[in-house]
């Protein structure tokens, strides 16, 4: 047995379960090897069968679903993008036996040698996912998700990480912005929202991408997905070549048939607009995974998000003073 491998045993009742489990669907499972890292409570192991290697998901009820998983791995197929393949499943306990897209991500190979092609291909499966999107389908992105997910930023990071306590005055300042950053959202086209579509999350696999990690999807702002895609929280690029990615995906969703906005500069504007919201709240959820649930090493990564803040005020004057803001409340707690 390796450092990478783990035997199911008295101290980890889900993992035996699961390894009996996987006896009942025709798998023994004596040794499961970690097949990735999660921010959630799920877990996923890799486990060897005669006919190859499968991916098994733990998820535990009630704090995972795999419910919408199955949901959203049936769509996207259906749309034409490369996902793992249900093989058997146990909603009740938690339980998914799934195909094995490969051992690399994205993430583990790009470079800039290699980044325009895997953008494309990329590109390529994200117009397809959009294209079938149809309303009444999944969750709507709508008001009450958004708000919810930047008030992680003031509770978590803020208070939590900094601890700062904000007066009265730059907490009113802040849900200014906050407003204004749920209207520019919403007034944007809707579409079939990944929600975490990022090089860690896309594989290298036959066809390219393979995608992983959807559960989570909505219907949402047509802008969300290219912005998780081009400014990742693990690997960053020139802004100059971001906005160059940005408006090649303009321009070929124009083409697929994606409700994009007419004009280039709009899109641009609605990507730095909706960046703002999903960097603020990756912040807070990187601090709340630090404090809440033991991971450190997610906020290391903190650091890109503010980059990426500072860019986007640089082209939205709209957007400096919440970034003075920002500014403020670092320096404050000596984190400048």
């Amino acid at each position: 047995m390796t450092q990478e491998q783990v035997v199911p045993g008295a101290g980890d009742a889900r993992l035996q379960a699961l390894a009996a489990w996987l006896l009942e669907q025709g798998v023994e499972a004596d040794v499961l090897e970690p097949a990735s890292s999660d921010a959630s409570f799920r877990r996923y192991f890799r486990v060897r069968t005669g006919g190859g290697s499968r991916i098994v998901m733990d998820a535990p009820p009630p704090r995972e679903d795999c419910r919408p998983f199955v949901q959203v791995a049936d769509l996207m197929r259906d749309a034409g993008v490369h996902v793992p393949e249900v093989l058997a499943q146990d909603l009740e306990r938690g339980f998914l036996l799934l195909s094995d897209l490969g051992r690399h991500t994205y993430l583990d190979v790009l470079s800039a040698d290699n980044a325009a092609e895997l953008y494309s291909l990329a590109v390529d499966a994200l117009l397809r996912w959009q294209v079938a999107s149809r309303e009444g389908v999944l969750p709507e992105y709508d008001e009450a998700l958004l708000r919810r997910e930047m008030a992680l930023f003031p509770e978590w990071y803020l208070e939590r990480h900094l601890g700062l306590r904000l007066p009265a005055s730059e907490r009113d300042e802040l849900e200014r912005y906050v407003a204004a950053l749920v209207e520019r959202a919403l007034a944007q086209p809707r579409v079939f929202v990944h929600r975490d579509y990022m090089p860690r999350n896309l594989m290298i696999s036959n066809p390219m991408p393979g995608v992983l990690d959807f559960q989570d999807a909505v219907y949402g702002p047509v802008s969300y997905d290219p912005v998780c895609l081009f400014m990742d929280a693990f690997i960053s690029w020139p802004a100059d070549q971001v906005g160059e990615w940005l408006a090649d995906y303009w321009r070929r969703a124009g083409i697929a048939g994606v409700p994009v906005p007419t004009r280039c500069e709009q899109f641009l504007s609605d990507c730095r607009w909706m960046g703002v919201q999903r960097h603020l709240k990756v912040i807070g959820i990187f601090a709340r995974i630090r404090h809440r649930d033991g991971k450190p090493r997610y906020l290391e990564d903190v650091g890109r998000f503010f980059d990426y803040l500072s860019q986007a005020a640089e082209a939205e004057p709209e957007l400096r003073g919440l970034m003075s803001l920002v500014a403020h409340w670092r320096k404050q707690a000596g984190n400048p």
